[in-house]
């Protein structure tokens, strides 16, 4: 019987356990998007995950969502990324890092020259975000060209081939959670009549256009990517998700990718039971995020409903996640006032056991 504690193999890379520390936003970079060494303590405290994914990180200028988000695009960032692998491969630690344009998600406070968001289509998402002026309302995206959408699955392999040439394990490409790719993907968010819209196999374009474009220069067994089928976070609608992520996933099966992530809420199915249903299409390895305890994750890996099981905030609070889980011992619990102020704070002072 699988338990959490047994090793596994992504593409190439071998992990140690069954426990993947989540993509967390933590909001400890500068304003030019480059990592301070907080953050190479940070994820080595946390090597003892079978696998690290990093926070969200941007591709481009036009990637980002608000301020001290980290970028894989200059110099300096990729020399900042460097020595947090170093960090981390150190202790032994395997990390990939995940990423992300933020899209119709994104304010024109932080994007070169104040431009507009872009989007599949010119809707915004209701809701606001924060900005150095207080709280806004999103604003309507413009809705990108078919050279511009070519030119972002360009940024994303660059972004990519960066990540490996800091020494990266591999990367993860973020289409959840209504961030650009999932706008694609979403029915309330891509209203296009082009070949990226409509049908099952347009809208699902972008994503596998993307994914080929870093598979050609990573390799795919270095590549994950991450869903959250009929996920509403960010004002998503995804109305046919049980017939639409299925066909997603046949057309990945064909590519060998190092892992497919899956996260979602739902009001109809369990989390357990939504993954168990995915996990039957699915023929590679399938990490499961959604809430899981030590109990309800292994649960999980037991009936066969998951390869591995995606820790957020557990890992957050608790640097040393398996060795409690291997104990039994006790938990820290988060601190959200700190989970997005700079410094140590709620960062790299979460006690170890003993």
């Amino acid at each position: 019987m699988t338990t959490l504690f047994d090793s596994l193999k992504i593409g190439k890379v071998e992990l140690r356990n069954r426990m993947v520390m989540a993509p967390m936003t933590r909001g400890r970079a500068d304003n030019a998007g480059t990592q301070p060494d907080i953050v190479g303590e940070y994820y080595a405290q946390r090597a003892s995950a079978g696998l690290l994914i990093t926070e969200a990180v941007c591709i481009s200028p036009m990637a980002k969502s608000g301020s001290n988000l980290p970028g894989i695009y200059t110099a300096e960032q990729l020399r900042s990324w460097k020595a947090v692998t170093a960090e981390v491969h150190k202790k032994g630690g395997k990390i990939f890092m995940q990423l992300i344009h933020t899209g119709r998600m994104a304010m024109p406070d932080f994007l070169p020259e104040n431009a507009l968001p872009v989007s599949a289509s010119a809707i915004p998402a209701k809701g606001q975000s924060y900005t150095p002026q207080g709280m806004k309302d999103l604003v309507t995206p413009r809705a990108l060209t078919t050279n511009e959408i070519r030119h972002i699955i360009k940024d994303f392999a660059v972004a990519a081939k960066n990540a490996i040439d800091c020494d990266f394990d591999g990367v993860e490409l973020h289409a959840a959670y209504g961030y650009l790719i999932h706008q694609f993907l979403g029915t309330n968010s891509n209203l296009r009549t082009d070949e990226y819209g409509g049908n099952e196999e347009n809208r699902a374009r972008f994503l596998l256009e993307c994914a080929d474009a870093i598979i050609a220069v990573i390799g795919a067994d270095r590549m994950g990517i991450r869903i959250s089928p009929g996920d509403p976070l960010h004002d998503m609608e995804d109305a046919n998700a049980e017939e639409f992520y299925p066909y997603i996933i046949n057309k990945l099966n064909n590519r060998n990718l190092a892992y497919l992530h899956v996260a979602f809420a739902s009001e109809r199915l369990t989390n357990a039971e939504l993954h168990g249903l995915l996990r039957q299409a699915y023929k590679g390895v399938y990490l499961a995020n959604g809430g899981f305890t030590k109990e309800s994750g292994e649960n999980l890996l037991a009936k066969g409903g998951a390869d591995a099981i995606v820790y957020g905030k557990l890992f957050l609070a608790n640097p040393d996640l398996p060795e409690r889980f291997a104990k039994n011992a006790g938990l820290n619990i988060p601190d959200p006032s700190t989970f997005y102020m700079t410094g140590k704070q709620g960062y790299t002072d979460y006690p170890y056991l003993g």
